[in-house]
């Protein structure tokens, strides 16, 4: 009996030491999540991620646990959504625009319809989002969607004073800035953000579009000298955090309301992240000697007009492809203006 005990003992023992047994409640039923983002572990929008983390972790009270890899080390920008649908990563932060085409619907909010903010810019995805319910998210499971503020012309050695100053420019700008870009008169360099700096450092492009908190965040504003306020031909970038299907499922439907819940309020946070940062990516550029140059109201009309043929082109082939292409953008437009 002695030796029946001894026995058990150690096997319990060594049942306990390689996790054979799960007596404590701390791995009792505990969901592992792995979270991918493109933004470096510095910025702003790559701390609310990790705090997102945090939170789910905390409220769930230790039963949903996600491990944070931001700065590409998972993932690299344009892979996070298929990385999300492939299960490399359970969760995802990254730019819908990055995979062009695959967001038909949601694209028609970075269509350059003049954003003064990224809280409206992030009221208008969610509105967008929630009216037309886009079947190009089905493979996935949607946290929440928001957008920066106001993106720009910003130069490294010309100033951009009018429209034909554009002409003979490289930009490095994806997605609807690659097109306003182009409509504007300047080249399109079709890169993500990660690649941007050294793009401008090394003189591959002679400026970007970006909002202004890119110079900071980013940290732009060290190789570029001149943003031009084309408020009028603004246009935003639209973002996803999304979960993979299956690992959305495992989680109880107790903690799925939770995460429900904290999606709700980091939409919030993300809205005012993307305003204070913007203003601090004015003070970071004026510091740097950067200089901004305002468009009186006869240019900005100029600009208005050169960027309107995008939104048209946008509306007819949604409309060839069988989506109703008129009906999205009348409706991003009347929210944005409500917003406004």
């Amino acid at each position: 009996m002695k030796k029946q005990l001894i026995a058990f003992m150690l096997v319990l023992c060594v049942g306990l030491a390689f996790g054979f047994i799960g007596f404590t409640t701390a791995d009792a039923g505990t969901i592992k999540l792995t979270y991918s983002n493109f933004f470096p572990p510095g910025h702003i929008q790559s701390k609310l991620a990790e705090a997102w983390c945090q939170e789910v972790e905390n409220r769930t009270n230790g039963q949903v646990v996600v491990e944070y890899f931001p700065g590409q080390t998972l993932t690299k920008a344009r892979q996070v959504y298929d990385g999300v649908v492939e299960g490399i990563s359970d969760v995802g932060f990254s730019v819908l625009a990055y995979t062009r085409g695959r967001f038909p619907v949601t694209a028609a909010v970075d269509l350059p319809l003049g954003y003064t903010s990224g809280t409206v810019a992030t009221k208008v995805i969610n509105a967008v989002y929630k009216k037309f319910m886009p079947k190009e998210f089905m493979d996935t499971q949607v946290m929440y969607l928001h957008a920066h503020g106001p993106g720009l012309i910003h130069t490294k050695s010309k100033p951009v004073r009018k429209m034909e100053d554009m002409k003979g420019l490289k930009f490095r700008g994806h997605g609807t800035s690659a097109l306003v870009v182009k409509a504007l008169g300047g080249t399109p360099v079709s890169k993500p953000m990660p690649e941007t700096y050294q793009m401008l450092q090394k003189g591959v492009v002679d400026g970007a579009v970006y909002p202004f908190e890119a110079n900071k965040g980013w940290k732009l504003g060290e190789v570029t000298r001149y943003a031009t306020a084309d408020f009028t031909a603004a246009y935003t970038t639209s973002f996803f955090v999304v979960m993979n299907k299956d690992k959305w499922n495992s989680i109880s439907a107790a903690n799925q309301k939770i995460i429900e819940q904290i999606n709700m309020e980091w939409i919030d946070k993300h809205a005012e992240a993307w305003d204070t940062s913007d203003a601090k990516g004015i003070v970071f550029f004026l510091n740097q000697g950067g200089e901004i140059i305002g468009l009186d109201a006869k240019e900005g009309e100029r600009w208005r007009k050169a960027v309107a043929p995008i939104i048209e082109d946008y509306k007819a082939n949604m409309n060839k492809k069988g989506f109703k292409g008129t009906e999205i953008v009348d409706f991003t437009i009347k929210t944005l203006n409500s917003l406004q």
